[in-house]
């Protein structure tokens, strides 16, 4: 079987002012639904900024972490209804919370939404440990940024956009990177350390792209070309 993963970041489905992104949300279905050559299609919504409102409420609080994680965790499923909504009866109706509700979806074809799963846990994370239950074929990421560059690109004008990397260059990148040290609720970048740790356990090939331009996306989906991004893979 022919499987895929793709996990979108909660910065695409939210503006940074909470607001819903209407015109990728519609655009992004309108896409999926055009048709792609898998046999399960399953789809990993992050949180974004509105998780990040929240948790950011909940720490001034006093709360502790695992319940703000728990609380991102939630805005994340709600993302994933909102995409459930837009490709009406082409998805599952329910957002698995875990594997089991997962194994059950699988059963009936669909296109499945998910967003986070347990505490600690990124949804990038969520999205490979589900590559690896349904034996994906591949895993796509579209997220805010190009893909994985050798400098952070927001503080560095010269950072470079890595176009291949092996799952043991990519690990040296994030031991180098201060910002890969992120154990905080809300606070995840592309990879994590655990997310890494099972696409090298399970050697799942990983596409990182912008969800900016969906005319990319649509040549990967519709029409089955190579697309500007970082791919990592052995």
């Amino acid at each position: 079987m022919k499987n895929i993963v793709i996990k979108v970041g909660g910065s695409l489905l939210l503006t940074k002012q909470n607001k819903i992104n209407h015109a990728f949300i519609s655009q992004f279905c309108k896409i999926i639904k055009e048709g792609a050559d898998y046999d399960q299609i399953i789809i990993i919504c992050g949180g974004g900024s509105l998780a990040r409102e929240y948790i950011t409420f909940l720490r001034e609080s006093g709360i502790n972490e695992a319940l703000c994680d728990s609380i991102g965790i939630e805005v994340s499923r709600l993302n994933s209804k909102m995409i459930i909504a837009c490709l009406k009866d082409r998805a599952y109706p329910l957002v698995p919370k875990n594997l089991e509700d997962l194994s059950l979806a699988l059963q009936f074809g669909k296109i499945i939404l998910m967003g986070g799963i347990q505490p600690g846990q990124s949804t990038t994370s969520v999205a490979m440990e589900v590559a690896e239950y349904i034996d994906a074929h591949k895993v796509l990421i579209l997220t805010d940024v190009q893909g994985i560059y050798d400098k952070d690109p927001d503080k560095d004008p010269n950072a470079k956009l890595i176009q291949n990397l092996t799952y043991d260059e990519l690990h040296k990148l994030l031991l180098k990177a201060q910002s890969s040290i992120q154990s905080a609720a809300g606070e995840y970048r592309i990879f994590d350390r655990v997310s890494l740790q099972i696409i090298r356990r399970s050697q799942i090939k990983v596409l990182i792209t912008s969800g900016y331009n969906l005319d990319e996306f649509r040549k990967f989906w519709v029409e089955n070309k190579k697309i500007s991004g970082t791919t990592i893979s052995i």
